[in-house]
C-alpha cells in the first residue's frame, strides 16, 4: 500500500494527482500546454499542502511516460525526476496509453470489451494500442497510419471502445460497425493511480539517471530551405 504522487503532461491537458492505495485523493488539472512547466510544480505544492502531506510521507512519484507530445513528455519526466532526486523517492513510469485505457474502463465499466486509446500524431497517424479488460495489451503500442480496414482483424473479434484526441480521425473513415464504440475521454493523472500502485507493489522502478520518455517514434525536425 502506497502514497504516490502522479504527474501527466503527455498532451495539451496536464495534471497532478495524489493517490493512496491506488485511489486518487485529489487531482489538479491545467489545460494550457504552454504552462505545464510552471504549473506542475505549483500543483504539486498545492496538492501536498491541501492533503496535509509532506514529501517525506510519499512512497514514490509516478509519471506518464508516453507516447505523447515530445515537449510535454520531457516536461513531465524532468519534473518527476527532479522531485525524486530532491526527495530521494523512487520513480514509476506509467504508459500514457494504458493510463487512458484505465480511465475509459473506469468510465464505461465494461469487462467484456477491449479498449483502444488514440493520441493524435498528425496527419492520419495516431499513437495507439488495444487493451483487454484487465488492461493487458492485445495490440502493442505503436504509431499507426490509419486507413479503412486498419483494425478490422481486431473488430471482428471483440467490441472495442475508441477514445482520445486521435479517435475522431478513425471515426471519420470507419463505417458503422456494431463492435466499434466511440466514447469521450478526459486525460487525468488520477487514472494512473491503480497502475502506479501495481508497479509500486511489483517494485518496478525506473532508473533515474537513464530513464527517458517512451516517444514511440523519432522526432522529425524539418530542414530550412
Amino acid at each position: 500500500m502506497a502514497l504516490i504522487l502522479s504527474i501527466d503532461t503527455a498532451t495539451t491537458t496536464g495534471s497532478v494527482s495524489l493517490a493512496r492505495d491506488g485511489k486518487a485523493l485529489q487531482t489538479l488539472v491545467n489545460e494550457q500546454q504552454q504552462d505545464h512547466a510552471a504549473a506542475m510544480v505549483l500543483y504539486v505544492q498545492q496538492v501536498l499542502r491541501e492533503q496535509g502531506v509532506t514529501a517525506a510521507d510519499l512512497d514514490a512519484v509516478a509519471v506518464s511516460a508516453g507516447p505523447g507530445s515530445y515537449t510535454g513528455l520531457r516536461v513531465g519526466v524532468a519534473t518527476a525526476k527532479g522531485l525524486c532526486y530532491a526527495w530521494n523517492k523512487p520513480l514509476l513510469a506509467v504508459s500514457t496509453l494504458q493510463m487512458m485505457a484505465q480511465g475509459a474502463k473506469d468510465a464505461v465499466q465494461d469487462d467484456h470489451a477491449w479498449y483502444c486509446p488514440m493520441l493524435d500524431a498528425r496527419r492520419q497517424e495516431v499513437f495507439t494500442a488495444i487493451y483487454d479488460a484487465s488492461l493487458q495489451p492485445v495490440m502493442e503500442p505503436q504509431a499507426l497510419i490509419l486507413e479503412p480496414g486498419s483494425l478490422d482483424a481486431w473488430l471482428s473479434q471483440q467490441k472495442i471502445y475508441f477514445f482520445g484526441n486521435g479517435s475522431p480521425k478513425w471515426a471519420a473513415m470507419l463505417p458503422s460497425i456494431d463492435n466499434a464504440v466511440f466514447v469521450s475521454h478526459e486525460m487525468s493523472a488520477a487514472h494512473m493511480a491503480p497502475l502506479a500502485e501495481q508497479l509500486f507493489l511489483q517494485k518496478s522502478f525506473v532508473d533515474l539517471a537513464y530513464f527517458s520518455p517512451f516517444y514511440l517514434k523519432g522526432f522529425y525536425f524539418p530542414q530550412k530551405p
